[in-house]
């Protein structure tokens, strides 16, 4: 029996009925698998995800798959712990695995470690980020810090704005360090005007045509922002001198299917992390074709655990939810990509790296087929 917690009343209901919706589609697609599902409602809070773990595990659940969010897993996490059952939670919050919790959503951490991975191998040495004053900016700021000191190279600026104002100018100005560097090119101007011989002339021509003197300070810039945020900051990087020609912009999941990326022509070019979304082609229009609509992003989640405990449960002596089965670490296979769990609880991916184009975005470094080079 497989505990399914997900809110399915509240303001999210609509998504906890799509990931309903994609479990139900691994279980016929996993075949031989022996588990059934038992769906409980969280209702979406840490008291009814509780509730719902409670009741699961009261009717026989032997492995628990969601709840959603950070507070419902960490509501859910002891009870299932003083049971002795493991849980597969949805959250992107590392601090809440472990002691028997794993985390299956998309984290941050995994996102900057491709994408500046990545970066550095295409010659990327100084990093910056600019990232909203919020728990997930904070977050992503701090991966940053992690992976730089393993990459063995440099974070040179981060820049923290205020999440809620509607002109981040003051931010971008600073990460720029745009008064400093447009006052060295007037000067260089100033003196460049009062020479007449051709190459002082040649140099006051291209000068002219520069926002500010010298380069941004790095190479490429982590940007945790999406939607009207995105559209809001990236023309203001032109501004302010953060020329993309100079400097290239990664971005982390929240890229991933955003419509405003191609339409805003500074971004083009810029890479960023997640999964190939060719690897869940299939399994989109067979959503479609069953319930009438597209699948929330995250319905890939719940049919790759759902998948996972259907997998596990076809051994000869009945289902394996043990840590050793679950952390195998050779991994697993699923809809968007490769990954394994680990024994903090946390999950490791192995995520494409893809580029922005107004054309269509293309995958510029596929996802790895294994965990042989991790």
């Amino acid at each position: 029996m497989l505990g399914l917690l997900l809110p399915l009343s509240g303001q999210n209901a609509s998504l906890g009925q799509g990931m309903l919706d994609a479990a139900q589609m691994a279980l016929f697609d996993i075949p031989n698998g022996r588990v059934a599902l038992l769906p409980r409602d969280t209702r979406g809070t840490a008291e009814g995800a509780a509730a719902a773990a409670r009741e699961a595990l009261d009717r026989g659940a032997r492995l628990l798959v969601g709840p959603l969010t950070a507070p419902e897993v960490e509501a859910v996490k002891p009870i299932a712990a003083e049971r002795g059952v493991a849980v597969l939670g949805f959250s992107t919050a590392a601090n809440v695995a472990g002691e028997g919790t794993y985390l299956l959503g998309l984290l941050p951490s995994e996102e900057v470690r491709r994408v500046v991975g990545f970066a550095h191998q295409k010659g990327a040495q100084r990093f910056a980020a600019l990232a909203p004053g919020t728990a997930y900016g904070q977050l992503v700021a701090d991966a940053l810090k992690t992976v730089a000191q393993a990459e063995q190279v440099n974070v040179v600026q981060t820049v923290l704005f205020d999440p809620g104002t509607v002109d981040p100018s003051p931010s971008v100005r600073d990460l720029a360090k745009y008064d400093s560097r447009k006052a060295a090119l007037d000067q260089q101007r100033k003196q460049l005007s009062n020479a007449r011989d051709p190459a002082s002339q040649e140099a006051l021509k291209r000068l002219n045509e520069s926002i500010a003197a010298g380069d941004a300070g790095f190479d490429a810039l982590l940007l945790p922002v999406a939607g009207q945020q995105l559209q809001t900051v990236a023309p203001l990087l032109q501004r302010y001198g953060i020329d993309a020609a100079h400097v290239h912009y990664l971005g982390t999941g929240l890229w991933d299917n955003d419509p405003a990326l191609a339409t805003e022509p500074g971004l083009e070019g810029a890479w960023y992390a997640a999964p190939d979304p060719t690897g869940r082609l299939d399994f989109e229009k067979r959503f479609a074709t069953l319930y009438g609509h597209a699948p929330p992003r995250l319905a890939t989640l719940a049919y790759d655990a759902t998948a996972l405990a259907a997998a596990l449960s076809r051994g000869p002596e009945g289902a394996d939810f043990s840590a050793e089965a679950l952390t195998n670490p050779s991994g697993f296979v699923g809809l968007d990509g490769i990954f394994r769990l680990r024994a903090d609880g946390r999950v490791e991916r192995g995520l494409a790296v893809i580029e922005i184009h107004r054309a269509g975005n293309t995958v510029v470094s596929p996802e790895p087929q294994s965990f042989s080079g991790f």
